[in-house]
């Protein structure tokens, strides 16, 4: 979207928009919220902006650059001190000393895990705050903000809606890679909120094989199928019309499904997905008995995915593409080309600077203020240990397309710290 406001608690209306030039009033802080100090030498000066702008990223950091700009184009907007990474850990390091040495009050991003983590102990040193662009959950911090669409998040969303449908019983099939891992670790968390069960989590190796041995093992179907087989094939080899009559009698007799009703699957590129359609029909793992749930990297296939008639239903939790819509139009316009999705992050980061730098300045006191942001992902807010909590979309895959089955929250409740 083309504007970025602070979003009002309960039963108050949001701050004016920012819209370029007019700046809203920031709330005050809600009673209770805790007041962290913030002695960077300049609260309200200038904004370090950390990007690849060499290496292999430099393409990707060329747009956050643009989208970052735009958001600073007030004529009361601070300025942008921009600072190459070169997409590395030391790099990033490098830039951030600069930066801090240069007298910059906030710091927005760096791009990239490592560099997050390389930046975070010197801006804290620094006393700094950043608003990174990764989605590593890891990397929160107090002052230390990951901007990215979180696994956690994604994983929090979805789950909760399989849970208010009644499917809290959670398995999950997920590719042996770090965003799988991620994802583990998200679901492994949500077990002490929604998920009535510990999740009965499966790794898997990338190509069929690895697949095939995996949604084996998380369906159980050797007790669950063989079984029943076997059965079938005792009562053949009696070789008595007894025997025949219970083979035909146990053929007719349906597969019991899995001891659990809601799957998530990491598995976000089409040849994957494709795979893993043709293999749960085979181990009895189906719908209406089983809800399928993935990741936000599913908005990018779901019409695909769609075909396939096992997705058909399936839910995933992600931004929801109409909030965006104005943003993407002033990039276009700006620019000549459609921005890519993580274009937003920098924008809302770089807005929410040029929102506070006319409203006293960079203190996590208003970076954290309980009210939260109204940005082009749908609504967020800051806690003081740096976690950040998102109002997401939940989607669920439809023919012609994902249609929205619980829509984002215009607010958010409290922070959890």
């Amino acid at each position: 979207m083309g504007s970025l406001t602070l979003v009002g608690c309960a039963g108050q209306s949001p701050a004016t928009p920012y819209s370029g030039s007019t700046m809203p009033s920031l709330l005050s802080g809600a009673p209770g919220q805790t007041a962290l100090p913030n002695t960077s030498a300049s609260p309200t000066g200038p904004v370090a902006l950390l990007l690849p702008l060499s290496g292999p990223l430099q393409p990707v950091g060329q747009v956050l650059e643009n989208a970052a700009k735009l958001a600073m184009s007030g004529t009361s907007a601070p300025a942008l001190d921009i600072r190459d990474t070169g997409g590395t850990a030391p790099g990033a390091a490098s830039a951030a000393q600069a930066a801090i040495a240069a007298g910059d009050g906030l710091i927005l991003g760096p791009l990239t895990s490592a560099e997050a983590h390389a930046v975070a102990p010197i801006a804290q040193s620094a006393h700094v705050s950043v608003l990174a662009f990764t989605n590593d959950g890891q990397v929160a911090a107090p002052g230390i903000w990951p901007l990215g669409v979180t696994p956690s998040q994604q994983v929090q969303r979805v789950v909760k809606a399989a849970d208010d449908s009644g499917h809290n019983q959670i398995a999950a099939l997920l590719p042996d890679t770090d965003f799988g891992h991620s994802l583990g670790a998200a679901l492994q968390a949500q077990n002490t909120g929604a998920s009535a069960a510990s999740p009965n989590i499966t790794f898997y190796e990338s190509g069929f094989a690895g697949l095939n041995q995996a949604i084996q093992t998380v369906s159980d179907f050797a007790d669950r199928g063989q079984g029943l087989m076997a059965q079938i094939k005792a009562a053949q080899d009696l070789n008595t019309p007894a025997g025949r009559q219970q083979a035909v009698k146990l053929q007719h007799q349906p597969i019991p499904p899995p001891a659990f009703n809601a799957l998530f699957i990491g598995a976000f590129e089409p040849a994957e997905l494709a795979e893993i359609a043709t293999l749960l029909p085979y181990y009895a793992v189906n719908a209406p008995q089983v809800l399928l749930l993935g990741p936000a990297l599913w908005a990018n296939v779901a019409t695909a995915m769609a075909s396939k008639g096992v997705y058909n239903g399936a839910l995933y939790a992600a931004p929801d593409p109409a909030a965006a819509a104005a943003f993407n139009a002033k990039y276009q316009s700006a620019y000549g080309s459609a921005p890519p999705a993580i274009a937003d992050v920098a924008f809302d980061a770089a807005a929410i600077a040029n929102l506070l730098a006319g409203e006293g300045g960079y203190s996590q006191t208003a970076l954290t203020n309980p009210a939260g942001f109204a940005g082009t992902d749908g609504v967020l807010q800051l806690a003081p240990d740096g976690q950040v909590q998102r109002g997401l979309a939940v989607f669920q895959v439809a023919p012609g397309g994902p249609i929205i089955s619980s829509p984002a929250p215009a607010t958010l409740g409290a922070p959890s710290s």
